[in-house]
């Protein structure tokens, strides 16, 4: 089998094969193996070295490589765990006006533990720091977009693993990242980070091993109780 592996273009509208694989993908591909291991289709040796190349794929399409020749493969869609989610929030669907503000001018901020996201939250730092903790945070909107701006200063946002993060913006002598993450579940919220960073740092990650097991139920709980108020009129 030819495992080379190739790497694929990310552009609105790619092919399912060159989206970006998520840990349940390669979950998916990995029980596949076992199964081919357990049935005697796939030697310990060949297990052992699908089961490295599938930790090490980056795209739908390569993990699919290592199982294109077992009858699991053809039983089942090729498609990742995940649909995709636009990079900007759809138009009119949020606010522009922000629900709250953290601002940190010589000085420094921060927001973590239990308190309630939002639609839209805006960070200025001016010679300061900000840290945005959303791993505990109650998230009653799909959809929360952050305004991250630094001149001078350091703003830090940390989200959940069970959310999908997008992000764009640009820096001036100084730095702007923020990381893809795509959750599991369709439905789950995403956060925008509009980031923008002059001679300062703006950052934006999931924090790892922190999840949020009822976050889809509050956003749920939240559409009923709106349903209800409603009803009750």
């Amino acid at each position: 089998m030819d495992l080379q592996k190739q790497t694929p273009q990310e552009r609105p509208g790619a092919p399912v094969a060159e989206l970006r694989a998520s840990d349940a993908d390669r979950d998916r591909i990995a029980d596949i193996l076992r199964e081919a291991l357990a049935e005697g289709r796939l030697t310990a040796d060949e297990h052992a070295e699908r089961v490295e190349g599938v930790l090490n794929a980056k795209t739908v399409g390569e993990l699919e490589v290592f199982i294109r020749d077992l009858p699991a493969a053809h039983a089942r869609p090729s498609a990742p765990a995940y649909t995709p989610v636009p990079p900007r929030p759809t138009p009119g669907a949020i606010p522009v006006e922000a629900d709250s503000n953290v601002v940190a001018v010589f000085s420094s901020a921060r927001r973590r533990g239990r308190w309630r996201a939002g639609r839209r939250l805006h960070a200025y730092a001016v010679f300061g720091s900000i840290e945005l903790d959303l791993t505990e945070a109650i998230f009653e909107y799909q959809q929360v977009v952050i305004k991250a701006v630094s001149v001078f200063g350091d703003i830090q946002i940390r989200v959940p693993e069970n959310v999908s993060l997008r992000g764009t913006g640009g820096g001036v002598l100084g730095n702007f990242e923020a990381d893809t993450l795509d959750s599991v579940d369709s439905d789950a919220p995403v956060v925008y980070v509009d980031g923008w960073a002059v001679l300062g740092n703006v950052e934006a990650r999931p924090k790892r091993g922190k999840l949020i097991a009822d976050i889809l139920d509050r956003v749920q709980d939240k559409v009923d109780r709106k349903l209800r108020k409603h009803l009750d009129r």
